[in-house]
């Protein structure tokens, strides 16, 4: 319990100096709206345009995408819901989050899952430039730290589960 209880002092110290200098140089507007590029439109606005442009390959991104999802959402439902962290504003002092989750609990984000998921199943299956793909993702994830609903921790285990759930359903699909 001792180590559980370091990692935690860690990841609030962390949040807190991301947090303030995320108020410190005014980055507010584009948190939020990097912080809603990950609500999940883009899982459907992307598959969307995908069969306007018809670009090969798109049946095995549709499957891959659908499959990885159900896995994901189903496990970020299990571990929000049975570990139950609180979020930063529940859990430290004197602090408040500038937006307010949808959700009562931190771990894992959800949004940082889902983006890096849904970069991971881009990159894998149209091979375009990974940094535009996962620096997206890294910047919603950071997007949730900045506005003080999710610790830095929250946000890598959900980048790590995205990433992983994907790539276990694109091995099944002998895609990697």
């Amino acid at each position: 319990m001792e180590i559980l209880s370091k990692l935690q002092k860690i990841d609030a110290s962390l949040l807190a100096y991301i947090y303030k200098q995320g108020k410190r140089r005014a980055v507010i507007p584009v948190a939020k709206a990097i912080s809603h590029s990950g609500d999940g439109y883009l899982h459907v606005l992307i598959p969307l345009l995908l069969l306007l442009i018809a670009p090969p390959h798109t049946d095995d991104f549709f499957i891959l995408l659908a499959v990885a999802l159900v896995i994901e959402r189903v496990l970020y439902w299990v571990l929000k819901n049975s570990l139950k962290r609180r979020r930063p504003q529940e859990f430290l002092l004197n602090f408040s989050s500038i937006i307010t989750a949808s959700d009562r609990f931190s771990f894992p984000s959800g949004h940082t899952s889902g983006a890096f998921l849904l970069a991971t199943a881009l990159a894998i299956v149209y091979a375009p430039p990974f940094a535009v793909l996962y620096t997206w993702a890294c910047l919603v994830g950071l997007s949730r730290v900045v506005l003080g609903v999710h610790f830095p921790g929250d946000t890598l285990v959900g980048a790590l589960m995205g990433c992983s759930c994907c790539l276990l359903v694109a091995d099944f699909m002998e895609l990697i």
